[in-house]
């Protein structure tokens, strides 16, 4: 008769398993929170470039018309169909990006690169903005100085003479961006002064601080930076508090002087 050896199988026991079940967790806790910060610094570089991105597309745009920015939303107080971003069939519809006066220098589809972390924030609203706004105060409209920091709009039909801008590396051109409506975050294409330049009141804000509480900011020379938020304000109106959705303002003096041509 053949007599069998037994064999033993090394195996955890309890206890190893659950000192390495805890090895797991304590690793992964460390590990995380790196994970999260390189992914955030990841999104706020591609957000950089899409900036850079559209400044070249608007510095093209105005090679080719006459040495003029592109208007930032043409005929707004009538058909209200156009924006720097795209084109509308009607006042109440969606933008159309492929219609957008910057389409033709961009990419080959010609829409506005989204901000990688804008999309988990806001309801859809001037959809194919990419979470971006233009200061279409000071660059997408032709004012007409009438007094110290006061204007009046001469038309909107045009952006603003590249000459005109005297200080490029010190005037925003575009900006991360979104606005406080009833309450909750939505899409929108403009980045507000702090002071209406046709009124003199002051504006709600609209820059949005959502990268590590910074805002990646798009200069008329073409370079791009951050800036944390340093004020804010809400008039009370659109009902929300934009502090809470880290919105405002930098800059250290309250006026326009990161938005005008002075």
């Amino acid at each position: 008769m053949t007599l069998r050896r037994r064999t033993s199988r090394a195996a955890f026991t309890l206890i190893e398993l659950l000192v390495a079940v805890s090895i797991i967790a304590v690793l992964l806790a460390v590990l995380m929170p790196g994970l999260g910060r390189a992914r955030r610094q990841a999104g706020a570089a591609v957000c950089a470039s899409n900036l850079r991105q559209i400044i070249m597309a608007n510095a093209m745009y105005a090679e080719n018309n006459n040495g003029r920015y592109c208007p930032g939303a043409t005929d707004i107080r009538g058909s209200n169909r156009y924006r720097w971003h795209g084109t509308r069939s009607n006042g109440n519809g969606p933008f159309d990006a492929a219609r957008g006066p910057l389409t033709r220098y961009l990419t080959s589809d010609g829409r506005i690169r989204s901000c990688p972390s804008f999309g988990q924030y806001a309801r859809r609203f001037e959809a194919g903005n990419g979470g971006y706004g233009y200061n279409n105060a000071f660059i997408g409209t032709e004012l007409v100085e009438t007094g110290p920091g006061l204007y009046v709009l001469r038309s909107d039909r045009t952006g603003v003479q590249v000459d005109r801008v005297r200080r490029p590396a010190e005037t925003l051109m575009f900006v991360d961006s979104a606005f406080v409506s009833n309450h909750e975050l939505i899409e929108y294409s403009f980045a507000e002064p702090r002071f209406h330049p046709t009124f003199g009141t002051r504006a709600d804000p609209s820059i949005h601080f959502r990268h590590a509480r910074r805002a990646n900011v798009g200069w008329c020379d073409g370079h791009v930076d951050a800036h944390r938020r340093t004020f804010t304000w809400s008039s009370g109106l659109y009902l929300g508090d934009p502090a809470r959705f880290d919105i405002g303002w930098s800059g250290q003096t309250d006026d326009n002087s990161l938005f005008d041509l002075r």
